[in-house]
């Protein structure tokens, strides 16, 4: 079977026989994907990295206003002494759920409610305004 293998793959019998050993088995080269590395990050560590997302970044502690993946990888070398691509981390991120939603930066210190009190009251489009109305009125 394998020097069958190899002819029909213009390869020779040892690179057959290796990559049989490798992918474990025939039915390894067959339909198995490679596994790839490990994650470098353990449970407990994506829960202090969801949690710190979930919390949001406090500008005087961390510098930055919104997380990116940058801020993010070098929170977690800081924390944990590892060091993670971003690539990878956007990767892992994915996995526990997150996207790339950017969401509009907020101040740490914000009160729920109060942005509605500072928002104007604009007219609307299909309104006419007082003076026309009044104007077309006296005619």
């Amino acid at each position: 079977m394998r020097t069958e293998a190899a002819k029909i793959g213009g390869f020779g019998r040892q690179i057959i026989r290796d990559w049989v050993i490798w992918f474990d088995g025939p039915d390894g080269l067959r339909n198995g994907k490679s596994p790839g590395q490990p994650s470098r990050l353990n449970d407990t560590q994506r829960l202090a990295i969801a949690r710190m997302i979930e919390s949001g970044p406090v500008p005087a502690v961390h510098g930055v206003v919104r997380w990116r993946l940058i801020d993010l990888a070098q929170w977690i070398f800081e924390e944990f002494r590892i060091t993670i691509a971003k690539q990878t981390l956007s990767r892992e991120l994915r996995a526990m759920g997150y996207r790339k939603l950017s969401a509009r930066p907020r101040h740490h210190a914000q009160a729920e409610g109060m942005i509605e009190d500072f928002k104007k009251a604009s007219q609307r489009a299909w309104m006419q305004s007082r003076a026309i109305r009044q104007s077309t009125s006296r005619q």
